[in-house]
């Protein structure tokens, strides 16, 4: 591969624009994998870990991040988050529900919710102590996509790729929540970062063995 060349993303192999023969055609395929990957963060983010002393659960949003950019590429993958965010603050409720909202579900010793009961929430971004999160996640897309088409994602640079999307979610983040609950920096990484890396890692592990494995089912199908 030539550096500098933009590279084929999963979603173009394994969904070409054969057979579109007008640009409404294509803007329909594209317009349906960007929605597509939108509901799949929808429900990613209904798989959630309440965890004490903190108002953003463990979800798994970012292993739909790490998805999306990686199988959309930069446009598509960002796109379907900002498709996901306005779903969000207009129109449904599937942000992750918030460690209130999965007690007043699972009751005063639920911790893990799992897709239903669906407790999502519903807000504007600029209301929410995450909402700095939601838009890290737009970044964090197109990062990822920007680096798949340069063929990291077939590479063994691709957990490299995964784990620079996901610092660039907490430089959203962080100062988000920071300003929006009015914390220091201490409080701060106590509730925004030091409880997730954990559970970062086992889904920048997921992801990072989700994609070469879809790219190894697309070789073997094309054999």
């Amino acid at each position: 591969m030539q550096a500098g060349i933009k590279q084929q993303v999963l979603v173009d192999t394994l969904f070409p624009n054969v057979g579109l023969n007008s640009k409404y055609g294509i803007y329909i395929r594209e317009a349906i994998l960007i929605l597509g990957f939108a509901v799949l963060m929808s429900f990613c983010a209904q798989i959630a870990i309440r965890i004490p002393y903190t108002v953003v659960p463990i979800t798994g949003q970012t292993f739909g991040v790490l998805l999306a950019g990686g199988a959309l590429g930069s446009r598509k993958g960002a796109l379907s988050m900002i498709a996901y965010s306005l779903i969000g603050m207009f129109l449904f409720p599937v942000f992750a529900p918030g460690s209130d909202a999965i007690k007043a579900s699972l009751g005063d010793s639920g911790v893990f919710h799992f897709i239903f009961p669906w407790v999502g929430t519903q807000n504007l971004l600029w209301s929410m102590a995450s909402g700095g999160y939601i838009v890290g996640f737009i970044a964090a897309a197109y990062l990822i996509g920007k680096l798949a088409e340069k063929g990291w994602d077939r590479k063994s640079s691709l957990l490299l790729s995964l784990f620079l999307g996901n610092i660039v979610i907490y430089l959203f983040g962080l100062p988000w929540l920071s300003i929006n609950l009015g914390i220091g920096l201490s409080k701060t990484l106590e509730w925004g970062l030091w409880p997730f890396i954990a559970g970062d890692a086992v889904k920048l592990v997921a992801a990072s063995i989700a994609l070469p494995t879809a790219w190894n089912l697309v070789r073997l199908t094309k054999k």
